[in-house]
């Protein structure tokens, strides 16, 4: 997925942020605070986090793409996926295997991913430059792409409200942009933090997709404020807003 201040709204959280678990020795690892001791048992008991050591996932989110694909059917082997917030490329594993040798998976973080077989990484790459933009039309046969899925998340600041608005901007300009690259009858995917201005996605999915749902995976935590919208069946001749 670079004016500096716009850069940290869109960098999605360090590898070692969004799974330290996997790069750590739990047992090992002395907590300095009573919230990262909390921290280090839920990683402990958390059942995705050893399954995504048992069967080699980069993060536990690899389950809740799982899961929803598993429900919904958004991805099909032949299909070319744009997976934005990609690092540190666990759905791009998922994608990788469902998409087959047929498909093409194209991860985009502002972060530095590391190297897959069967995708292509743009790491450094703010999906708020139109030269992010650029590449990835250029990247895809015909520019277009079936599935866009975006995993992407603001660094927190610890203000919810404001929080929640980035992630909803960021949401929100990536709707837009798939009215460019997302070929008709695509389907589109995106994290968001539920609060008063998730309505506005909504809104702006209804007008460019036969079907909008939001879904909560099982590996999504429970108190988490994470929900999914899924929007099937884009529309042609879609214009942004």
């Amino acid at each position: 997925m670079a004016a500096a201040a716009v850069t940290r709204l869109w960098q999605t959280p360090s590898p070692l942020v969004q799974c330290r678990s996997l790069h750590v020795t739990l047992r090992t690892q002395k907590a300095k605070t009573g919230a990262e001791q909390i921290w280090l048992t839920r990683q402990q008991r958390d059942p995705y986090v050893k399954a995504a050591h048992a069967q080699h996932y980069r993060c536990r989110s690899a389950f809740k793409l799982l899961e929803i694909d598993k429900e919904h059917k958004i991805l099909h082997p032949g299909n070319r996926v744009v997976d934005c917030g990609a690092a540190p490329g666990a759905w791009s594993q998922v994608l990788v295997d469902k998409v087959n040798s047929l498909g093409q998976v194209l991860g985009v973080d502002l972060l530095r991913i590391a190297p897959l077989e069967g995708a292509v990484f743009l790491s450094k790459c703010d999906l708020t430059d139109p030269a992010t933009h650029r590449k990835i039309i250029d990247l895809l046969p015909s520019g277009q792409a079936d599935v866009i899925l975006s995993d992407m998340a603001p660094n927190a600041s610890g203000i919810k409200e404001l929080d929640h608005q980035r992630l909803v901007g960021m949401c929100l300009s990536l709707v837009d942009f798939s009215g460019t690259v997302l070929r008709p009858g695509g389907n589109f995917l995106c994290k968001i933090w539920d609060g008063g201005e998730s309505s506005l996605i909504r809104d702006r999915l209804q007008q460019r997709f036969q079907i909008v749902k939001t879904v909560k995976p099982k590996a999504s935590r429970t108190e988490s404020a994470e929900i999914y919208l899924l929007a099937k069946s884009h529309k042609s001749n879609n214009a942004p807003n």
